[in-house]
């Protein structure tokens, strides 16, 4: 970077999972001289790699990466924790004059790394009958009773996601408003400019089931297998992971390898869509076509983007 280059910025390379988002972020750190801050919530779980799509360190370019293999697969994954860590990680960079690259498709984590965002306390009686309610009547009960209370957050919430369920009927239980109103205004506490890899659904989908085919003949079900030895499924986050998940049922004999395979493209193609959907509703972000016929132009799109000397 020469001196008349812009003073370094927050990055936040987002969009739905298989849209690239992983590679890009690799070359805007080898071209602004940054390095990566991973905001994949299960990226940060440590041995998940085959089914997160982990970069392997080849594929990392020489590029440092944070927050990557940081929780044991036991824990239970924390918004807030996370919040602190990637916070960490932005000042230091920026008072190093590099650039933070935020690449991840975790919508929450990402505002949680950028914006002004406060997370409410938890209240342990509260939690505590909520986690009962859910093992006695299931998740689906659950979300049923907050469409009603905050239909926005079961939108973004899936139906099979307990904990998230549980944690957002908490919120609204504790705080007297919905889940999604502490969610407040997009209001970000750095310079950040945010870019969206854009993949029209159907090449976005194709890309999907390539890459779980990829998943499996890399070796998932012996990591899954591998993880299951170390408490995966007792992790009440790791074990709800997208493959995951669905391999755990075929080792317990719920389902065919061959079901938990056409399950975990479903399920991935669906999430693709949510995710897809929560940053579509953040007027900030900067869509660039991340499309095949355009892949050669996006990584020069978006370092032409980043180094105007606007926020976004």
């Amino acid at each position: 970077m020469s001196s008349a280059s812009p003073a370094p910025r927050v990055i936040a390379v987002v969009g739905p999972t298989a849209a690239g988002k992983s590679d890009l972020g690799v070359f805007l750190a080898q071209q602004l001289g940054g390095e990566v801050v991973n905001a994949d919530s299960m990226q940060l779980y440590q041995g998940m790699d085959i089914g997160t799509a982990k970069l392997t360190p080849e594929e990392r370019g020489g590029v440092p990466h944070h927050l990557l293999d940081v929780w044991d697969v036991t824990a239970t994954a924390s918004v807030a924790e996370y919040q602190k860590l990637a916070r960490g990680h932005i000042d230091a960079l920026l008072a190093e004059g590099r650039w933070p690259i935020l690449v991840g498709g975790s919508g929450l984590y990402v505002r949680g790394a950028v914006d002004n965002l406060e997370f409410p306390g938890t209240d342990p009686e509260v939690r505590a009958r909520l986690e009962e309610e859910l093992a006695l009547r299931g998740s689906g009960a659950l979300h049923a009773r907050l469409a009603a209370a905050d239909p926005e957050a079961a939108r973004a919430i899936l139906p099979g996601n307990g904990r998230r369920i549980v944690r957002a009927l908490e919120v609204i239980e504790i705080t007297g408003q919905p889940f999604t109103a502490n969610l407040p205004g997009h209001d970000s506490v750095y310079d950040t400019v945010q870019i969206g890899v854009d993949v029209a659904r159907p090449e976005l989908d194709d890309r999907i089931t390539r890459r779980v085919d990829r998943m499996w003949d890399d070796g998932l079900v012996d990591e899954v297998r591998a993880l299951e030895a170390r408490g995966l499924r007792e992790g009440r986050t790791a074990s709800r992971a997208l493959g995951y998940q669905q391999v755990l049922a075929a080792l317990a004999g719920d389902c065919t390898e061959a079901e938990a395979r056409a399950e975990t493209v479903r399920a991935t193609k669906r999430f693709a869509r949510r995710q897809d959907s929560w940053f579509r509703r953040d007027p900030r972000v900067h869509w660039l076509s991340g499309a095949e016929a355009d892949r050669g132009e996006l990584p020069g799109q978006a370092l032409t983007l980043v180094e105007r000397p606007v926020t976004a």
